[in-house]
């Protein structure tokens, strides 16, 4: 695939209410076919280009920029690495997942979203995935003011990137 070709989407979204919390988690995932093989020990500064991305997406809708979140980047890597682990893109995996004790878990400050996506070979490529499927893209653009970005590869299976992006309140 070119640098200048859309990246292919099968979507997955979900809205999760949280009962008498007040609390909305909004949750969409992506897919793709490239396949990355790089080193784990690179992941942190792979998704560095994330943030000024989005700050600029948002910058331009006239949106307040975001700021590089400790409990929100915690929480992207626990998901990268559970995806990774499974060998498969998800929002919940296994019996009784749930998001909202992931971020909880994390201290991911509520309300938060997830994005999720699989096999883009840099972070610049998953963010332009996210940015052009709109459920991602509101994520993107919602009222959240955190952000943490992770990948983890899937070991035997080519080193298949797995992304995750946190934001939060």
């Amino acid at each position: 695939m070119h640098a200048n070709e859309s990246i292919p989407l099968l979507p997955r979204r979900r809205l999760i209410v949280l009962a008498g919390t007040g609390l909305f988690a909004a949750l969409a995932g992506c897919r793709s076919t490239d396949i990355l093989s790089t080193s784990e020990d690179l992941s942190k500064a792979e998704t560095e280009g994330a943030l000024p991305i989005v700050n600029g997406l948002r910058a331009k809708k006239g949106l307040a920029t975001l700021e590089k979140h400790p409990a929100a980047e915690s929480a992207a890597m626990v998901q990268a690495r559970r995806m990774a682990k499974a060998g498969k893109m998800s929002h919940l995996i296994g019996f009784n997942d749930s998001f909202l004790e992931r971020m909880k878990s994390t201290k991911v400050p509520l309300p938060a979203a997830e994005n999720i996506a699989t096999g883009q070979d840099s972070v610049e490529r998953a963010v332009q995935a996210w940015i052009d499927s709109k459920k991602h893209l509101d994520n993107m653009l919602g009222a959240y003011q955190g952000l943490g970005v992770a990948v983890a590869r899937h070991p035997s299976s080519a080193n298949r990137p797995y992304w995750a992006m946190v934001l939060s309140a």
